[in-house]
């Protein structure tokens, strides 16, 4: 098997990015500063302002993907003086513009989120994760993210009916049809598109950091072993760390050099604990 490679890369990914070349990448997964969030360090990039200082990045990330690759945003928008602010929208639209399908919406559903109110909302509980691809063809494993079948089977499947046992198409004109007795003797099913995740993360020195299990989930879904996933954004280096774990080659780009550190010590750590389990050793048995 080659060796899997992991470059992490101290600079700011509008000139980085630049370097690397076409039509090289599988998967892009990021999450980039929120407007307005993270003004100590990250500058704060105000909602009105968000779609131009984006757009020359997503013009260049579409250059890197391949034709089969998939672009994953994680991003949210805020509150502006009681509303929704439409940056999201707006970006979403002149990305298409630029030449990207939008393809998905995966909803990020943080289990464990803290409950709060404001005068006139709750406590956001969910983010989103935009899929962006070149074509309408890409790379998907759907097989590998398969989940358990539910509780939901037993009493479902019980008693089926005539429609359910024949393909029943969509009364929308959508294409779309289900035979429910498919799902007879399954013990696994393909999920839905709201992940349920918690936000837990080992990693604390870091103002955003997202679980293991968000990127991880998307590299399953999206690339197999030794393809290329890149982290524009990367900060303390979690998807770099999966995509290592995973067996993927991967590009991490951080503008910060004390995340861009921290990363690097992350991933070196986890790269050798790799290579330890990989050669069964055990730091309890007497040399």
């Amino acid at each position: 098997m080659p060796e899997i490679k992991t470059e992490l890369i101290n600079g700011d990914c509008r000139e980085i990015l630049k370097t690397l070349p076409d039509n090289s990448i599988d998967l892009i997964f990021t999450s980039p500063p929120y407007a307005d969030s993270r003004s100590a360090t990250y500058g704060g990039i105000k909602p009105d302002q968000y779609v131009e200082w984006f757009l020359p990045i997503t013009k260049e990330l579409l250059r890197v993907l391949k034709p089969t690759g998939t672009f994953v945003l994680n991003i949210k928008e805020k509150v502006v003086e009681g509303e929704r602010h439409t940056y999201v929208l707006e970006l979403i639209m002149t990305m298409r513009q630029q030449g990207w399908l939008w393809t998905e919406e995966f909803i990020w559903h943080k289990k464990n989120s803290y409950p709060g109110k404001w005068s006139n909302r709750f406590r956001d509980s969910w983010e989103r994760l935009l899929q962006f691809n070149k074509e309408r063809k890409f790379q998907m494993f759907q097989e590998e993210v398969m989940v358990p079948m539910g509780d939901w089977a037993e009493r479902r499947l019980k008693n089926l009916s005539k429609t359910d046992k024949v393909r029943d198409t969509s009364k929308v004109g959508s294409g779309f049809g289900k035979r429910v007795a498919n799902w007879i003797g399954r013990d696994k099913v393909y999920p839905t598109n709201v992940l349920h995740l918690a936000t837990e993360t080992k990693n604390k020195n870091h103002s955003a950091v997202f679980p293991e299990d968000l990127p991880e989930w998307f590299i399953k879904l999206f690339t197999k072993p030794n393809d290329y996933v890149l982290d524009p954004f990367m900060g303390s280096g979690t998807t770099n760390r999966v995509a290592q774990r995973l067996g993927r080659n991967s590009i991490g780009i951080e503008i910060l050099p004390q995340y861009f550190d921290m990363a690097q010590n992350e991933i070196q750590t986890h790269a050798l604990r790799l290579f330890e389990k990989k050669e069964g050793y055990d730091e309890n048995k007497p040399a």
